[in-house]
């Protein structure tokens, strides 16, 4: 399996995929946007995964590749190739498809809900109710075609599918303590008071049992769009 991996920012890995695509034999490429926005061939890759960043997709004028990478992406929707967004990376999907992406009436920053949509039986099917790492303020709207898989309380659109091979998450499922505390270092000052957003010493806290819980759906997700059981 060749793999190739769009990282926005350095402190924003793949986390738990890492083991998982070690599991499956993957061969894995970046492109590093914060060092070199080369991007690869799109034939012969068999996965793109969309990392998330404190960008916005809107920012094309200060961010050029941004135009590049919205290509990209869609190119790559357009020949069948799988492709899995987190957060900014779903955001990335849904604007390379036409979309809008906007800021959502609150930020969610932390471990909270989310619950399952009813969808097709070919779709992703998530827990119906379960807990998530987030880190964002915006969101989007759903892509033409596009199945919600996921929602909640303060924001709609949580995860979406397209066709067999696509899925965008708003979440983040292969946080895990080290990647959390990368982010929570880097991007800490956004822990302001409101009512979607914990604190340093909540998110902490946190057991190692959660990130295990989402990094188990995590395999789960990459193993749908891919195919590949277990």
């Amino acid at each position: 399996m060749k793999v190739h991996v769009l990282q926005h920012v350095q402190f924003e890995d793949i986390g738990s995929m890492a083991s998982w695509l070690k599991t499956q034999g993957a061969g894995v490429s970046y492109t590093r946007f914060f060092e070199d926005s080369a991007l690869p061939q799109i034939k012969g890759l068999d996965l793109v995964i969309a990392m998330g960043g404190p960008m916005s997709v809107n920012d094309e004028s200060a961010l050029p590749w941004l135009r590049l990478e919205k290509k990209f992406i869609r190119d790559a929707v357009e020949k069948g190739i799988p492709v899995l967004g987190v957060c900014l990376g779903a955001q990335l999907i849904a604007s390379a498809l036409g979309s809008r992406v906007y800021r959502n009436p609150q930020k969610e920053i932390g471990w909270f809900p989310i619950e399952a949509t009813p969808s097709a039986t070919t779709a992703f099917r998530f827990p119906e109710k379960c807990t998530v790492f987030h880190w964002h303020g915006e969101t989007f709207d759903l892509p033409s075609g596009a199945i919600r898989l996921a929602k909640s309380v303060v924001c709609e659109n949580q995860a979406f599918q397209i066709g067999q091979h696509v899925i965008g998450l708003q979440f983040h499922l292969e946080t895990t303590p080290e990647s959390a505390k990368a982010i929570l270092d880097n991007c800490g000052d956004e822990l302001v008071p409101g009512p979607y957003i914990q604190t340093k010493s909540e998110l902490r806290e946190i057991k190692s049992a959660a990130y295990a819980e989402i990094n188990r759906l995590m395999g789960e997700v990459l193993s749908h769009i891919t195919r590949i059981s277990g």
